[in-house]
């Protein structure tokens, strides 16, 4: 370098250094500065302990928050060990569900409460001939014993407690399971054992109480067995249903009873041991039944339904006495019908079951139980339509009425022949004084020739008594449930061809519907009635002068019954009917007159006995005429 490069440095050098003492900062200026640093280091540090203080605040507050976690369930613990003492340990639990099936039932036992949860019928669907008819589920249903333990300080519902559950054992006949309620002494708990056959309606069930007598209080003899069920709509018509449904029981040596159908009603059934109680639908059953009997005391069944309902029928309600005697081992059974309301498989339990089912009045029943349900068990496992069924059963209960038929049919027509005679009498006593004394000549002429001028009101009072068994039965036969025949779906119901709707006054009379079975029985009465009244002579009809109206308003008051009963019934009306007409046309054609009338004078010159009947008629005309001439 040389010396004015050297020059040249030393003076920038001594520019920098001035430049840099004329504008730094003065001493005050850098006591600010300092100042400023100073403060703005305090609050870094305020700041950071402030979030340290938070934080250790905030690590404070969860250990507090968890501590109190501890202490409310601890106190929550206490409580309900407090409530439910040895009971505390079955309080929460795992609802598990359990199923037992064989070929006709599907029962679904649940832990909550032990209980049955819900049973389908295998072998019976609802109307859209899908869904399988299910009796009831958990969520309208329920089944618990209750009892005081604790000296009566605590009140037990099985219910609302968790069992524990078995494995289902199988063997070659049956299925088994048991459902334990612990308590906090295992020696002591109760236990459910249930049994199901691998066919049938029948679940057997026990109820083992296992050293229990130091929890059940002292002073209780008998638990409470209470069973509430809603029971669902299984048909087309609810209204229908709600007409058959309710609670039929039958305590020891008595007959089966029920609260009515068209009641709400709770009744006491302590007058004895009750056997069973069943909740009786219209076409299927669910039943408790005790063969030893629940103790009488404080039992009871309930009714309460919902007319607005669409979905459920009738709630029903029972509550039964258990005997416990405070034993260290002591087990009750009972059994649990779900099935079908069928009159053999009924009474096949030689239970009196089968007293549910309405086969009508003693005198009437004998025609469904010697004759309906016979013939209708002799096709059961065929492919015969059950309207053929039906047909079949007409010709065989009119081939039977035929001799009966035949003699009323015969003593039409000498009434038919006896009119000369008659139109004699009449004449000469054409006096309203003398209606006594005609009446008398007229009735001793019926009797010379065997003749009688109610014939025509025979086959209609023969027909009366079966078509009240019928009347019965039918609608209750769940043979019929389902069975379609022509336009007609379900011939244990109504058939209708024509749904008009709500209109007021008729719906209340005839219905919302038009039933073509119904108006084919009305039809088939009208001209049955009018061939009938075709062949009274005017002198008979002298003698029943209101009969004529009454044979035509029977009819059309059937008409408006029938309309909304049983398809099945109408048909059989209608069959009964044409096959009536047929009779009487064939022995019109087969009888002849002139004979008849040979028989009728032969009769008439044989002395005749007169009846009892008779000389009272005669004694009350005497007297009559005695105390006319005593006016005058």
């Amino acid at each position: 370098m040389d010396r004015n490069s050297l020059i040249g440095l030393v003076l920038i050098g001594g520019i920098l250094i001035g430049w840099l003492l004329l504008n730094g900062p003065s001493s005050e200026e850098l006591k600010k500065q300092k100042q400023k640093r100073d403060s703005l280091a305090q609050v870094d540090m305020m700041e950071r302990a402030k979030a340290e203080a938070q934080s250790t605040a905030a690590a404070v507050v969860a250990v507090d928050t968890a501590e109190a976690h501890i202490n409310k369930d601890s106190i929550a613990d206490a409580n309900l060990k407090s409530t439910y003492k040895d009971f505390v340990v079955a309080v929460k639990g795992e609802n598990k569900q359990i199923v037992l099936e064989n070929s006709k039932i599907k029962v679904v036992l649940q832990s909550k409460g032990g209980n049955v949860a819900s049973v389908e019928l295998k072998e019976y669907t609802r109307p859209d001939k899908k869904t399988k008819v299910e009796l009831f589920t958990a969520d309208s249903s329920s089944q618990s014993l209750i009892f005081l333990a604790y000296n009566n300080t605590l009140q037990v519902h099985t219910d609302s407690l968790y069992f524990i559950p078995s494995d289902v054992k199988k063997t070659a006949d049956e299925q088994i399971i048991s459902l334990r309620l612990p308590t906090a002494n295992p020696k002591s708990y109760i236990e459910y054992i249930y049994t199901l056959k691998n066919d049938g309606y029948m679940l057997n069930y026990q109820v083992k109480m296992v050293e229990m007598q130091n929890i059940i209080s002292q002073n209780t003899d008998q638990l409470t067995f209470n069973w509430n069920v809603l029971t669902p709509s299984q048909e087309e018509h609810i209204e229908k249903e709600k007409q058959n449904s309710t609670v039929y029981w039958k305590l020891a040596g008595e007959d089966a009873d029920y609260i009515n159908p068209g009641k709400d009603e709770e009744k006491s059934i302590s007058e004895a041991s009750v056997n069973w109680v069943a909740f009786k639908q219209q076409f299927f059953t669910t039943a408790v039944i005790c063969d030893k009997g629940f103790m009488k005391d404080g039992s009871m069944v309930k009714t309460a339904s919902d007319k607005y309902s669409l979905s459920y029928v009738k709630r029903m309600k029972t509550e039964l006495g258990v005997p416990y005697n405070h034993g260290a081992n002591e087990t009750f059974e009972m059994r649990y019908f779900f099935g079908p309301n069928n009159y053999n498989v009924l009474s096949s339990y030689d239970l009196g079951l089968e007293k549910m089912i309405s086969i009508g009045w003693p005198v009437f029943n004998l025609i469904n139980r010697l004759l309906v349900i016979p013939v209708f068990n002799a096709f059961s496992n065929t492919t015969v339509n059950y309207g053929i069924i039906i047909l079949m059963l007409t010709i065989i209960l009119k081939t039977l009425l035929f001799p009966i038929a035949y003699k009323t049919y015969i003593s039409s027509t000498k009434m038919r022949l006896l009119k000369p005679e008659m139109d004699a009498i009449n004449k000469k006593y054409s006096d309203p004084a003398d209606a006594m004394k005609k009446n008398t000549e007229n009735m001793a002429l019926y009797r010379r020739a065997g003749a009688s001028p109610f014939s025509g009101c025979i086959p209609a009072l023969i027909q009366f008594p079966i078509l009240i068994a019928l009347l019965n039965f039918f609608p209750a036969s769940i043979e019929l449930r389902q069975k379609a025949f022509l336009w007609a779906a379900d011939l244990s119901t109504y058939d209708s061809i024509w749904t008009f709707g709500n209109i007021p006054i008729i719906n209340s009379i005839y219905g919302d519907h038009v039933s073509l079975f119904a108006l084919l029985m009305f039809a088939s009465t009208i001209a049955y009635t009018w061939m009938n009244a075709k062949y009274l002579t005017p002198a008979s009809q002298q003698q029943m002068p209101g009969m004529q109206v009454m044979m035509y308003l029977m009819p059309l008051i059937f008409l408006s019954f029938m309309n909304s009963y049983s398809s099945g019934l109408s048909w059989y009306y209608f069959l009964a009917n044409v096959i009536t007409f047929a009779q009487t046309m064939v022995m019109r054609k087969v009888i002849d007159d002139g004979k008849l009338r040979a028989q009728i004078d032969a009769h008439m010159k044989k002395p005749v006995k007169k009846s009892g009947f008779s000389q009272r008629l005669e004694e009350m005309t005497k007297q009559r005429q005695i105390q006319q001439k005593i006016k005058k």
